[in-house]
């Protein structure tokens, strides 16, 4: 029987101002726009380079939503950003309850 590989849940495309910063350095961040959401985390892109495995702090721009995130992937981008897939840690309905709204 194959390996299935790839997405079990579809993102939906969602753009929320964040500010991303490490748990260890939580004054040092960089702001940025999340590309998409699903329940098990976001894609945001970023100036940076992170981690695999780094624990971050995620942070909407507005200050209502927090939460830890922990690198899953970081893919450098032709244009010289860097693609961060992000696994939440945290409570994650808030998030998406922002992505209905």
């Amino acid at each position: 029987m194959p390996l299935r590989s790839g997405r079990f849940e579809k993102r939906t495309r969602l753009a929320i101002p964040v500010r991303i910063s490490s748990l260890e350095e939580p004054s040092t961040g960089e702001r940025s726009t999340t590309e998409n959401i699903c329940s098990q985390g976001l894609r945001v892109l970023v100036r940076h380079a992170r981690e695999l495995n780094e624990r971050l702090l995620i942070k909407s721009a507005d200050g209502e939503l927090q939460t830890d995130a922990r690198v899953v992937y970081c893919e450098r981008l032709l244009d010289g950003r860097f693609a961060l897939g992000l696994e939440f840690r945290g409570d994650l309905s808030r998030w998406l309850n922002k992505s209905a709204g």
